[in-house]
């Protein structure tokens, strides 16, 4: 849960803009996106397999260009 107070003197925009940033900063849209819809397990841990897989190839064509 995000709490913000707002500033004396705050106009309504720096306000929105410093809540934004909070919500951002705390995954709180990142987790409502992914809960926006219902992903199997097995489609989840695809998805992380291949995360995994793009990374190490990174790191490797990272080491090769050094």
């Amino acid at each position: 849960m995000v709490v913000m107070h707002v500033r004396d003197r705050e106009s309504i925009q720096e306000a929105v803009r410093r809540f934004r940033k909070l919500v951002e900063r705390s995954g709180l849209k990142r987790e409502m996106r992914s809960r926006e819809f219902y992903e199997k397990p097995s489609d989840i841990k695809r998805r992380a397999r291949l995360r995994a897989v793009r990374r190490a190839l990174n790191a490797r064509r990272a080491i090769k260009t050094r």
